[in-house]
């Protein structure tokens, strides 16, 4: 059985063969800019309009993977992808120019690891050699369907966070590479009762916390087994709840977990809580993590990336916001 516990799927030789990241002007000009494949320096990418320059973020991560892993698209079995967009628009248009099998995925800001766990899931499971994984968001497209157009100025509270404009992409496959896929948790729905979609990191700890702590159970496992677990886009709110839930629970994280939104930004710039978005746990995890892995910092991490499973139709009705965290563990491949 590949199934561990109640939500944990264990993988055997699946590895991250290679990945991409392209980001905008600020996350360029953030602590981690020299960490990516390949930067803009205005929000529109060199495109007419910002759902252009999305997509345009999601093709250069895809064309940096597939360079990286000196790999045509030919030879990708399946693709895997999604973003933030109604019906996942900047995946779909994303996909129409390459001639592979497609699989659209929406976690929202979980769509990261949703991917990458799904991806190692096929490949394990022998329906895939090669699997290519992406997920992309873009500050001035989430504003303009999430919340208000950028060009209004409209006055947001500490508690939002900041959409990452980025993309990423990970190359998963059998043959051996320098990070391996061990397992990958799949988290349940969590609904918090939030309903204010300008304090995310409030929903979403949640969830993070249920699926950290289900991961611990499923595997036999303790904060001390890792190097460093890391949620995908918390920021300054959510991540100060998802350690005082954890440590309800048992588990103290304090000396070895960060949140991919807390890093992505210098703290001095104005991003109000962090960073969020399906960028944000991507670029930090294939851009920053994975060079501080090869560099013997990390042995073995779990990345957790959290999502908001609103709408704008439902905030509009005034429902409560579900969400939902998806967990992979990489571990680094030493020897030879």
């Amino acid at each position: 059985m590949k199934i561990v516990g109640k939500q944990t799927w264990v993988f055997d030789d699946v590895y991250i063969q290679a990945t991409g990241t392209a980001v905008g002007p600020f996350e360029a000009d953030g602590p981690l800019g020299k960490c990516f494949d390949v930067v803009y320096r205005d929000l529109y990418c060199g495109e007419k309009t910002w759902e252009r320059a999305e997509r345009r973020l999601m093709q250069e991560a895809i064309a940096a993977c597939l360079q990286q892993g000196n790999t045509m698209m030919n030879e990708v079995d399946v693709l895997l992808a999604g973003d933030l967009l109604n019906q996942n628009a900047t995946a779909n248009y994303t996909a129409r120019e390459f001639p592979v099998p497609f699989l659209c995925m929406f976690g929202a800001c979980s769509t990261s690891m949703e991917t990458l766990a799904v991806g190692a899931a096929l490949v394990d499971g022998g329906f895939a050699k090669r699997a290519l994984t992406a997920t992309s968001s873009h500050n001035a497209t989430a504003e303009r369907q999430f919340r208000y157009p950028t060009e209004l100025g409209v006055q947001k509270p500490k508690s939002a966070t900041f959409t990452v404009t980025g993309a990423g992409a990970a190359l998963i496959g059998k043959e051996k590479g320098r990070f391996r896929v061990t397992a990958a948790t799949i988290g349940r729905v969590i609904d918090a009762g939030v309903t204010n979609p300008l304090d995310m990191g409030s929903a979403m700890a949640p969830a993070a916390a249920h699926t950290i702590e289900q991961h611990f159970y499923d595997l036999r496992r303790s904060p001390s087994d890792y190097d460093l677990i890391v949620t995908g886009d918390l920021s300054r709110v959510g991540s100060v709840i998802v350690k005082e839930l954890l440590m309800e629970a048992g588990y103290d994280v304090t000396s070895n977990y960060n949140d991919c939104g807390l890093l992505i930004y210098r703290p001095e710039k104005a991003a109000f809580a962090g960073g969020s978005g399906c960028a944000c746990c991507a670029v930090v995890t294939y851009g920053h993590l994975l060079k501080e892995m090869a560099a013997g910092a990390i042995e073995r991490m779990l990345v957790v990336a959290t999502g908001a499973l609103l709408s704008p139709t439902m905030i509009q009705q005034n429902e409560s916001i579900p969400a939902i965290a998806h967990g992979v563990v990489i571990e680094a491949v030493r020897g030879e």
